[in-house]
């Protein structure tokens, strides 16, 4: 088993861009920090993605007004993309019959930021477990990793560890991890992050945050030995970054 690049689309308003984690705020919109915005349509990077067979790559979708943009790049590879991003119990199906692979579910299974053992097994029924995805992005506290919903605003009661992965994953069949204090700033990852997750994950597992060179593929391999694989956002120059391209990472997957 070795770590994986896997792609993403985030979109916010519409558009394709890359945001600098901590600094999505509903409360407050002015302190948004944006990296990058495309003038390339979703789509574009979706057939991107497709044309070189990069699997379980996922779209999230930032906020309100992107659900056209989400149904185009799904449209454009029917099954090669998971969904994520205000996904209830309401809309799950919908996505799935759009073209998702798999849907993502963060904020629905924590109302009030405490986690719903309840709201997680009716989604799983709904859906099927392997159709679900459950999103732990989590930001750091002094005793380690909590989940953190609504665009990483809210910190919830659940702390990110092996009793907690282990209960999440009798009901899906992946996990998405953004580490939301060091999402967008490409100043590294949380490797000490990463490690644990390789002694704590059992199920595939995508971390995101902070990716700024292809030997960070490396890294994430040796730190989790295989178990976690990679998502490059703002580093990466389909996103206007200057540090990863995209084309190695092409050739680094079609090695691995």
């Amino acid at each position: 088993m070795k770590s994986k690049f896997r792609p993403c689309i985030d979109l916010h308003d519409g558009a394709v861009k890359q945001i600098v984690g901590g600094s999505l705020s509903e409360r407050d919109p002015s302190i948004l920090k944006t990296n990058f915005v495309s003038s390339d349509s979703p789509a574009k990077f979706a057939r991107l993605y497709k044309e070189h067979r990069l699997t379980g790559g996922h779209i999230i979708k930032l906020g309100p007004g992107n659900d056209e943009a989400a149904k185009a790049a799904l449209t454009a590879w029917p099954g090669g993309l998971q969904l994520g991003g205000g996904i209830t119990d309401k809309n799950a199906v919908e996505w799935l019959t759009a073209g998702a692979e798999k849907i993502i579910v963060t904020s629905f299974l924590f109302p009030s930021s405490r986690f719903s053992l309840e709201r997680l097994q009716h989604i799983s029924s709904l859906v099927g477990k392997a159709h679900l995805v459950v999103d732990v992005s989590c930001r750091r506290k002094h005793d380690g990793w909590y989940v953190a919903m609504n665009k990483w605003q809210d910190i919830t009661d659940m702390q990110v560890n092996k009793e907690s992965l282990d209960l999440l994953s009798q009901y899906c069949s992946e996990f998405l991890i953004h580490a939301a204090d060091v999402e967008g700033l490409c100043q590294g990852i949380d490797e000490e992050l990463v490690q644990k997750l390789g002694e704590w994950v059992h199920i595939p597992t995508t971390y995101a945050g902070g990716a700024k060179d292809i030997s960070d593929l490396d890294l994430v391999d040796r730190l989790s030995d295989g178990r976690v694989d990679l998502t490059y956002g703002s580093s990466l120059d389909i996103f206007g970054g200057t540090l990863v391209k995209f084309s190695d990472l092409v050739v680094r997957s079609k090695q691995s």
